[in-house]
């Protein structure tokens, strides 16, 4: 363990594996806590990245009263940060009071000055309170479900439910499975390349899984046996989140993408889950779009930014005219290419 911060409130500090029961224990418990908050994904994310955890507790009168996991990532394109969390639309602190708060960030950002960092970033899901420069560039989308698939499907605004009730006419069936994965991670790479983003390497997704198991499911729509939309889902307590998705162009025709999370829908609730949550997305984009026609409303997400020298942070936003250029160079590279080349731009970018 590295050596611990004083507040006069509690004390933080940079804990390792052996924390990882009390670090889990209160996840499991905590109210705002998300998928991204227990210890497997700081295994995940050092076992197919390599990028190195600063993993901050907070202890009060000898009891975990709160958690903030931070990766440090450095790249030549991207410059040096300390995230919570790389590769997770969720992040930032949870403690137990506003005061427990403050001190994690205050952690937070001595260690951003230590280890010389462009700038911190905390993707929180909920306005933290914390004084820091915010953004807006994203939203989330999540809403309440119930146990009853009629109700359910009762939710979805006519013309989407429409297209749910119309994929088993056209030929459309689905499996689920870990035997679904490479179908899915092929979907999801050909996806990606037609909106001009690197991809995850195939490994990333065997790691979830590995690391997960039964909370990391694989989803496919196939049409006439051939895999035509695909998504990999995270469970969490009484969540659900479709997290990796592709689907074929050639077959959007038949709307492979709204029968596919219909599918979802249906498994979550036979499994008890009482909130669908579908993400985040940038405004103006086909997915936000999407999941408006939905019935599901936009939330801010409010992210959290500190640059320890002061003045702006970096910009590492892909609809900023820089990236716009670099996106439509991708996608001219052949799908092949991206597929080798995306794996190593990606593990670089917060």
């Amino acid at each position: 363990m590295a050596e611990a911060l004083a507040t006069g409130i509690c004390s933080v500090k940079t804990v390792g594996e052996e924390a990882r029961p009390a670090w889990d224990r209160f996840v499991a418990h905590h109210p705002g806590a998300t998928f991204f908050h227990q210890w497997g994904y700081r295994r995940a994310v050092e076992s197919c990245f390599g990028h190195r955890p600063h993993y901050l507790l907070a202890e009060r009168d000898g009891e975990v009263a709160g958690i903030l996991p931070l990766f440090e990532l450095k790249s030549r394109l991207f410059g040096h940060s300390l995230v919570s969390l790389p590769f997770a639309v969720y992040g930032g602190a949870v403690a137990v009071d506003d005061e427990v708060h403050a001190a994690i960030y205050a952690h937070a950002k001595a260690l951003a000055r230590t280890r010389r960092a462009d700038y911190l970033e905390l993707r929180y899901l909920e306005p933290s309170g914390l004084t820091g420069e915010g953004s807006d560039l994203y939203v989330t989308f999540r809403k309440q479900i119930s146990g009853d698939d009629d109700a359910n499907l009762k939710q979805i605004p006519r013309k989407q439910r429409r297209m749910v009730r119309q994929g088993p006419k056209r030929g459309l069936t689905h499996r689920t499975g870990p035997q679904e994965l490479d179908a899915v991670w092929a979907l999801y790479a050909e996806s990606v390349h037609r909106l001009g983003t690197p991809v995850y390497p195939r490994r990333w997704f065997r790691t979830l899984q590995e690391v997960f198991g039964h909370d990391c499911h694989c989803l496919t729509v196939r049409h006439q046996g051939r895999p035509v939309a695909g998504v990999l889902t995270f469970f969490f307590k009484d969540q659900v989140l479709p997290y990796y998705a592709g689907s074929l162009a050639e077959f959007r025709r038949l709307a492979p993408n709204d029968f596919m999370y219909w599918q979802l829908m249906r498994i979550a609730a036979e499994r008890g889950v009482r909130l669908f949550d579908f993400g985040r997305s940038k405004r103006g984009t086909g997915a936000f779009d999407f999941k408006v026609h939905w019935g599901f409303e936009p939330a801010p997400l409010p992210y959290l930014y500190h640059v320890p020298g002061g003045g702006p942070r970096p910009e590492v936003n892909p609809t900023a005219p820089g990236f716009r250029r670099k996106v439509e160079a991708w996608k001219r590279l052949p799908l092949p290419v991206a597929n080798r080349l995306g794996p190593w731009i990606i593990r670089s970018i917060p």
